[in-house]
């Protein structure tokens, strides 16, 4: 499987399923795993990498989740290529910064990825559909299990599993959702929600996780901890979390509706009249009137068939997917023509916002699937 693969297929994660909710986009859940008697891979000298690369990849490669992935060492991918796995969701920012003795392997449907000498020897995650936390858990065990069977990680009886950061020490988890949240951005609620989430002991963070900035209305909540919890806890809680922020951002938009109506008319209208005439939009722009789009999409003001469209481009306007698509080196001005020509492209077949048909009633639950 080569990577242009992975940009003309759309990930699962991204389709319309029996996971789709209108507003958790979705599950993610990481494992962090290192060998015994091995240094981490940041005190690990270049030829120690190697040789853990060595050691790892063929087990990995041999899963029979794994068959048919996109399998490649980062020197052997540019520094483009890099980013748009970046963009993906299916490499962190500090992977992508790795070179010689550092590896990434991807399924076919882009729900498994295996990152290798990242932070910590492996770094899996599954990532799937809506609000589907204990099913992608479940994923990302069978291979954990499948590779502790070939692979001695390090563990110790009293902390669990020892990772190169003090705070994934235990479980080694990360459990994360996706969340589309403007009722409560546009409600400037938001900054009130994310303190409390904190204080409970879950980070909130952007599109692309820590130290990233929350675009089109995009927030990632995830455990902070894996010491002294099992990982159906850490789900569990999470879980909970997560159900009280869709009735939030329910409440939220309802509201909206009954006291902020014009506005929020106003505001689904204009972002249709950008996307749909502009010919030079930001990748910042885009993301925020796409967000806006699919909120319209959520109460009904645009017929259910468009979310897979804009969930898309959510992903195709992003500057590593248009460099790449384009096959040369893009100005940022060249970057933004070229984005909105796309979305133009993309949504001339979708009607004109329908106000008659807006209403609070879809945003209660999961939106029926596209036929």
């Amino acid at each position: 499987m080569k990577i242009g693969s992975i940009l003309t297929t759309r990930g699962d994660w991204l389709s319309p399923g029996n996971g789709h909710h209108p507003i958790v986009i979705s599950s993610r859940v990481r494992l962090a795993r290192n060998l015994a008697k091995l240094p981490f891979p940041g005190w690990a000298k270049k030829t120690e990498r190697i040789r853990i690369l060595d050691e790892i990849k063929p087990e990995v490669d041999g899963l029979a989740q794994m068959r048919s992935s996109f399998s490649e060492h980062l020197n052997e991918l540019s520094a483009l290529e890099k980013q748009v796995l970046v963009e993906r969701h299916l490499i962190s920012r500090e992977h992508a910064a790795k070179g010689m003795g550092s590896a990434v392997v991807i399924n076919p449907t882009q729900a498994v990825s295996i990152m290798i000498n990242e932070e910590d020897h492996l770094r899996m995650q599954a990532i799937t559909a809506g609000l589907e936390l204990q099913k992608t858990f479940r994923v990302i065990d069978d291979v954990d299990t499948a590779l502790e069977a070939h692979l001695d990680f390090a563990f110790d009886p009293e902390l669990g599993y020892l990772t190169a950061c003090p705070t994934n020490v235990g479980t080694g988890m990360r459990a994360s959702a996706m969340v589309h949240l403007p009722g409560l951005v546009l409600s400037e609620q938001i900054n009130q929600v994310i303190n409390s989430v904190n204080k409970i002991g879950l980070a909130v963070r952007g599109l692309y996780g820590e130290g990233t900035e929350a675009m089109g209305n995009l927030f990632q909540v995830s455990n902070q901890t894996t010491l002294g919890e099992n990982e159906s806890q850490i789900i569990e809680r999470l879980n909970k979390v997560i159900e009280t922020l869709v009735q939030r951002e329910n409440q939220a938009r309802e509201n909206l509706l009954e006291t902020k109506r014009p506005m929020l008319l106003d505001q689904v209208g204009r972002a249709y009249g950008i996307l749909t005439h502009a010919y030079s939009v930001s990748s910042k722009e885009a993301l925020n009137l796409l967000s806006v789009m699919r909120l319209g999409i959520d109460l009904g003001f645009f017929p259910e068939e468009g979310r897979i469209l804009i969930n898309s481009l959510l992903m195709e306007t992003q500057p590593a997917h248009l460099q790449h698509l384009s096959q040369q080196k893009l100005a940022a001005e060249e970057r933004d023509h070229l984005r909105a020509d796309i979305v133009r492209e993309k949504l001339k077949d979708l009607p004109k916002p329908n106000k008659n048909k807006l209403s609070g009633g879809q945003a209660a639950g999961p939106a029926p699937e596209t036929q």
